[in-house]
């Protein structure tokens, strides 16, 4: 079943589960992992979020999947009805704590998009808050669990104002993804 949409304070504690998750999927993963990278609000401190953690795996290339053993070793199921073709997704296993695994290319736009985004927001509280503020007003709007994907896609203008930002904000920089270890 399909869960409302949630958005609370930003939690300390997400980059702690981060890591331990991270770890435990690099222990697994070994050498297919070439990153292993905390996405998503919860990976940007100060900025409200649903308490979901993001986790972008970077491999070399999405087929074969030689990394799904692995990733399931750590005790996550594939979900091969993903409708986005640029990534392969995995989630929890049933009554575990909610947390989505992005597989993507190392090198894609795919890839960078979301790193990108993440070091932006780390960088830029105004933003991060005009970000906030749209999520949980969104949230709001689409309060019952079956108006999830609406919450989804209505952060789409946000997101694409922000990383018009961002894009120019790396090229005026030389921006490189920061590397979290686990």
């Amino acid at each position: 079943m399909k869960e409302a949409v949630t958005v609370v304070p930003y939690d300390e504690a997400w980059r702690e589960e981060f890591r331990e998750i991270a770890r435990r999927l690099k222990e697994e993963l070994g050498g297919e992992a070439l990153r292993i990278d905390h996405i998503g609000s919860t990976a940007v401190p100060g900025l409200d979020a649903k308490p979901v953690i993001d986790i972008q795996i970077s491999v070399r290339a999405l087929e074969p999947m030689t990394y799904r053993a692995g990733i399931e070793a750590a005790g996550y199921v594939h979900r091969a009805d993903n409708p986005d073709l640029t990534k392969r997704y995995f989630r929890e296993r049933e009554g575990a704590k909610r947390t989505h695994i992005h597989v993507r290319e190392a090198g894609s736009w795919s890839e960078q998009f979301p790193l990108l985004f993440r070091d932006f927001l780390r960088g830029h509280e105004a933003f991060r808050k005009l970000y906030a503020e749209e999520k949980r007003a969104l949230a709001a709007r689409y309060s019952q669990p079956h108006e999830r994907h609406s919450y989804v896609d209505g952060k789409d203008p946000i997101i694409w104002r922000i990383m018009r930002e961002a894009s120019k904000w790396s090229q005026r920089t030389g921006w490189r993804a920061e590397k979290e270890e686990p």
